[in-house]
């Protein structure tokens, strides 16, 4: 669903973090924003409600330029975890080019989790995402906090699927970035197949990750 326009030399492209209530998707963004490189990172907006849970949500825009002199918009969002506003979720993901799903770790949450997932599947295919095309990431969050479901338990469940697992914890920084270079590495291929970043535009995926995501 990218939006490329070769005439104008312009690359839009939208990643949408998704996951069930206070999972810390925002943590996520907020934790980019401050990760990320400042040479072409814009402002980070949040629209929060009353309990601080976000409604609509997180903008953050990135901009690189290909040595084509292709501009390159990255914009993060993330959905609302709440049940009542899925209509806003389905809103957000539309047109979306890649998935960050941002899982609960702590084992309690495992049904949060699943019906969420759930959701997300449900909600691609409403708004004509192909699930099995569409680059997606799962971070599991929160790994600083005790009673969390291990390791051992999560890679017999996951790595058969082939969605990259990260592990994380957004409220201390680490695997933010690790699970963001993983969806633009995911997302740099399918645009290479499409595009074809390295020979048109002499952006190779190195490179692309690179400006992405150097520190």
């Amino acid at each position: 669903m990218i939006e490329y326009d070769e005439s104008e030399k312009r690359l839009v492209l939208k990643i949408v973090y998704y996951g069930p209530a206070l999972s810390g998707k925002t943590t996520n963004l907020l934790r980019l924003h401050d990760l990320l490189p400042k040479e072409g990172r814009g402002d980070l907006m949040v629209l929060d409600t009353k309990n601080d849970r976000t409604i609509f949500f997180d903008l953050l825009p990135l901009l690189l330029v290909a040595p084509s002199g292709l501009k390159i918009k990255l914009k993060a969002f993330t959905v609302p975890g709440q049940v009542q506003h899925d209509q806003t979720r389905k809103a957000v993901l539309q047109r979306a080019d890649g998935i960050v799903f941002v899982a609960d770790s702590r084992r309690e949450e495992a049904r949060n989790n699943l019906e969420s997932f759930s959701n997300l599947e449900r909600n691609m295919a409403l708004v004509g995402l192909d699930f099995d095309r569409t680059p997606l990431v799962l971070q599991f969050n929160k790994r600083d906090l005790p009673g969390i479901v291990p390791e051992s338990e999560i890679r017999p469940v996951w790595d058969p699927t082939g969605i990259p697992v990260a592990l994380a914890s957004a409220k201390e920084g680490w695997g933010v970035l690790e699970t963001f270079r993983r969806i633009a590495g995911r997302m740099y291929d399918a645009l290479d197949r499409r595009i074809s970043l390295r020979d048109r535009h002499g952006l190779g995926r190195e490179a692309f990750l690179g400006r992405l995501a150097a520190r």
